[in-house]
């Protein structure tokens, strides 16, 4: 009786590796994920600004009121006169818009520029690389990126990855998709045609190769 029971925890972590095996590859296969679109139909790009960019702000013929401001972690700024004024979700242009309408209380007429100085866009925006890449990490959106792009951002992927089997997945029109893509025939063949568009909020899983 006393051998029965310590035998069971092994007995049922085996079984929990297994499942989880399991899990894990059915996530990563292929089988019945499309192919991920070569290239993706867009509008132009338009940054968004998100918590901890920084913004250039020049206030023309008001050198004082000029200056460059981090967005804090909530997403708002804090400029001469004006107080908690709402930074992310929005544009250079649309901020700039926003600023003159609060300095407009004080100051005739203003005219606000918006440099955006420092990129991380907000969270939704970014695309986010998981799993077995080099440095798994969330980069800002480019306009145009590629695949290629983003695995040169994170190193490439590490020797245990299971490339081929990689996930690309994506929210279109609140619709969640998954596509695969082929990192090895990529990155180690050379194919450009394994090559394909990113689009901003995309998520790169890269499962673990279990032989």
């Amino acid at each position: 009786m006393e051998t029965r029971f310590r035998l069971m925890p092994v007995r049922l972590t085996a079984a929990l590796t297994v499942t989880i095996g399991m899990l894990l590859g059915g996530c990563a296969s292929t089988a019945t994920n499309p192919r991920a679109p070569e290239t993706v139909a867009s509008p132009d790009y338009n940054y968004i600004i998100g918590p901890l960019d920084n913004v250039e702000l020049i206030v023309w013929r008001n050198p004082e009121l000029s200056r460059s401001v981090p967005v804090r972690p909530d997403g708002r700024i804090t400029v001469p006169l004006v107080e908690d004024l709402p930074a992310m979700g929005k544009n250079s242009t649309q901020l700039a818009r926003d600023i003159e309408k609060a300095l407009a209380k004080y100051i005739r007429d203003p005219i606000v520029t918006v440099i955006v100085t420092g990129f991380i866009g907000p969270y939704s925006e970014q695309i986010r690389v998981v799993g077995e890449a080099a440095k798994p990490q969330a980069l800002p959106y480019k306009q145009k990126m590629t695949l290629l792009d983003v695995m040169i951002a994170v190193g490439g992927i590490t020797d245990f990855a299971a490339g081929n089997k990689a996930v690309l997945v994506r929210y279109e029109k609140d619709k969640r998709k998954q596509y695969s893509v082929r990192l090895n025939d990529l990155i180690k063949r050379g194919d450009v045609t394994a090559n394909v568009d990113v689009l901003p909020g995309d998520i790169l899983i890269i499962p673990q190769s279990w032989f």
